[in-house]
């Protein structure tokens, strides 16, 4: 079984009926917009407003994904390993997880300072949700997000983070 294939079951487990979405950071590779654009695939920018192309592109956008899809499958080969974005199985539908994930991109420092959070690099997320506190837990799944699952910094290892009521479940899956 290749990675992808592991990486696929995983996201999509036999006999469950959740989407499966992305949010992918088009400043880690210009590639990721052009993939979205001709993917026919229901995506939206979380940045919100009239944006330069340049911005557009290298904003985070947000994709509903499907099993064996020719993005799915782009994502998962050339993507994994070089922090592409986050995945996670969702309820509901696309605007609200559109706009549940657009409270996260800015955030205040200790001092006031705004800051955009950069939440999907999978580099920060794997460092961020182990530190959150039951509030943040709650605040970060609501009741729209089933789990998250991004790639390690080994990328043999695929990671899992759950809710298990207000506390953080992590897994670590061999890819």
């Amino acid at each position: 079984m290749t990675r992808r294939e592991k990486i696929q079951e995983v996201l999509w487990p036999r006999g469950e009926d959740h989407s499966v979405f992305a949010i992918l950071d088009g400043a880690r590779n210009r590639a990721i917009y052009s993939k979205l654009l001709n993917s026919y695939r229901e995506t939206d920018c979380l940045y919100a407003g009239n944006l330069s192309p340049a911005l557009e592109s290298a904003a985070p956008h947000l994709v509903r994904l499907e099993l064996d899809d020719k993005l799915t499958n782009d994502l998962l080969d050339e993507g994994w390993g070089d922090s592409w974005g986050i995945y996670f199985r969702a309820y509901d539908s696309f605007g609200s997880i559109r706009r549940h994930f657009r409270r996260f991109l800015r955030v205040q420092d200790e001092a006031g300072k705004k800051l955009v959070f950069r939440y999907y690099d999978p580099r920060v997320m794997r460092a961020y949700l182990p530190t959150c506190m039951p509030d943040e837990i709650d605040f970060v799944f609501r009741e729209v997000v089933d789990g998250f699952w991004l790639e390690d910094a080994d990328p043999s290892v695929m990671l899992e983070f759950k809710r298990d009521r207000r506390t953080l479940k992590t897994a670590r899956i061999k890819v």
